[in-house]
């Protein structure tokens, strides 16, 4: 039986183009067409479920990127992937186009939405409660970029910028990173909560909120927004529930909105696994000196090498390490360049401005059921 399935899997990494001594948990589009320039994502898993989720939606109207990092499991991030753009497109026909209260809306309706799915599915799933997921949305339309994030996964823009009449491109980071790591955001839980001596701890080498997330602000971990949870038999069951007094992470996007300039040269997204191991300057000039096609695998690949260097590894034995394992020695990791070609009048542009479409990376990286989405299981349970 085992040497069947072998025989099976042979052609089928074949035609995924995997090659001896490739990263079979990884996954790339190597450049595709956007309304302003070209775009490339790249993804490697590092968890038994890829907690990692990520879309771009194209049209001649816009361009959207989605990076979502789940936590406690890959149910919130999925979630998010299916029902956040839909939502933003919702709002914004409503209102007649893209604005800061469009996406608050958005945010807002996606997590009461994943609220209601918790609550129904309580019963056979009461871990659900726990599970939640960074959100990191970037759109441009008419030569406005929004950005708008909860969690730390990051966004950051390479700008050219003259300098003793050099050209040199500089990082300029557009997100913030909701994560009590950082100093300014742990003031900023400690003020919301002066009767909780102890709502951020340092536990097992960082700061958690309860001793329990890094991160302040996400879709889902219901348990660490609803006090009532504490009190739900059902979750008392499955494991040791908070006493809340009141919310300790929130919802709340961050966004910023910025007219692009001709500077504004290319814009990665990525979640906070490739933070981990590259620094924004350093991850700006990978994209700067390298061609176009690939770069988003570039970006992780470079990720890979911090990896093992830091290991004391070989780059190919990391590659080598199956997922759940993985998560060991890095976190998964999702990487989106999209480069902005919009100010340099070139013909190419106009066959790009028709440019419409959707890519999202797969559920989990060359499983046989990544195009399942496990929100259908989950209803189906359910019901």
């Amino acid at each position: 039986m085992a040497m069947m399935l072998r025989s099976l899997a042979r052609p089928l990494e074949r035609c995924l183009g995997l090659r001896a001594g490739g990263d079979g948990l990884m996954w790339h589009t190597d450049l595709k067409p956007h309304a302003s320039g070209d775009y490339s994502i790249a993804v490697v898993q590092a968890n038994k479920n890829l907690e990692d989720q990520s879309q771009v939606f194209t049209s001649p109207l816009g361009t959207y990127v989605g990076v979502y990092d789940g936590h406690g499991g890959p149910e919130a991030s999925r979630f998010v992937n299916k029902h956040l753009f839909p939502f933003l497109h919702k709002f914004a026909t409503e209102q007649g186009g893209l604005s800061a209260d469009v996406i608050k809306k958005a945010f807002n309706a996606t997590e009461e939405e994943f609220l209601h799915l918790v609550k129904q599915s309580l019963p056979v799933r009461p871990q659900i409660a726990s599970v939640g997921s960074c959100c990191l949305v970037g759109a441009i339309s008419n030569d406005v970029l929004y950005v708008a994030n909860l969690g730390d996964s990051r966004a950051v823009l390479g700008k050219r910028v003259s300098e003793d009449k050099k050209n040199k491109v500089v990082a300029e980071r557009l997100s913030t990173d909701h994560n009590v790591g950082v100093e300014e955001v742990r003031k900023e839980v400690e003020a919301l909560h002066p009767d909780d001596s102890h709502v951020v701890v340092y536990t097992r080498g960082v700061w958690r909120i309860k001793g329990i997330i890094q991160v302040s602000r996400s879709i889902g971990d219901v348990y660490l927004k609803k006090p009532d949870f504490y009190r739900d038999p059902i979750f008392q069951r499955f494991g040791n529930p908070v006493p809340l007094k009141r919310p300790v992470i929130t919802a709340e996007p961050s966004i910023l909105i910025r007219k692009l300039k001709p500077q504004d040269l290319f814009l990665i997204f990525a979640s906070d696994g490739l933070w981990e191991q590259l620094s924004d300057e350093t991850a700006v000039d990978i994209v700067f000196r390298n061609p176009r096609a690939g770069i988003a695998k570039r970006l992780v690949s470079a990720a890979l090498r911090e990896v093992a260097k830091k290991r004391e590894m070989r780059y190919g034995d990391i590659k080598k390490i199956e997922k759940g394992i993985r998560r060991h020695f890095h976190d998964d990791i999702t990487v989106i360049v999209i480069y902005l070609d919009q100010h340099r009048g070139s013909s190419h542009n106009i066959v790009k401005h028709n440019a419409m479409g959707c890519t999202t990376a797969p559920v989990d990286i060359y499983s046989y059921n990544a195009d399942e989405g496990y929100e259908g299981d989950l209803l189906q349970t359910v019901s």
